[in-house]
């Protein structure tokens, strides 16, 4: 008989923390930028990261980060995650794909979208990976002023 898997909120919460303060560290004003972009390199591979703020509040804010490849690669999309900041409790956690509905914290497996049953824990350890990258390999984009 299969187990029910039954959620490590510790550790779903650790990394939550951990990939908010790695968003504060790529977007350090980010009270009042509503873009940042990096561009990341390794070896032949490079790829284009953009963060977007959607939505402003007091307590949360919702991000929106995605990445273009030069490849394109018909076969496989570009990652693009939606990220809602918990300021008060210092979170940041992916809340859904793109514009699909919002990840459910817990899925029946098998299920019609065949997510697996820590589809949410997945995502949001992907994004600290994929942050994590961004802060040792990022080079920022800046537009060149000229007079």
């Amino acid at each position: 008989m299969k187990r029910k898997y039954v959620p490590d909120l510790t550790r779903q919460m650790a990394i939550c923390e951990a990939n908010y303060m790695r968003i504060l560290k790529l977007m350090l004003d980010l009270d009042t930028m509503d873009t940042r972009e990096f561009r990341v390199s390794m070896a032949e591979h490079s790829a284009h990261i953009r963060i977007n703020v959607v939505e402003r509040f007091t307590y949360t804010a919702t991000l929106q980060i995605t990445q273009q490849s030069r490849r394109s690669l018909n076969w496989l999309e570009s990652p693009t995650l939606v990220v809602r900041l918990y300021h008060d409790a210092a979170m940041a956690e992916v809340i859904c794909m793109k514009s699909r509905k919002q990840l459910s914290g817990v899925y029946p497996y098998p299920n019609r979208e065949m997510h697996q049953p820590d589809e949410k824990v997945q995502l949001n350890d992907f994004l600290g990976e994929w942050l994590s990258h961004c802060l040792q390999h990022g080079q920022q984009v800046e537009p060149v002023l000229t007079f």
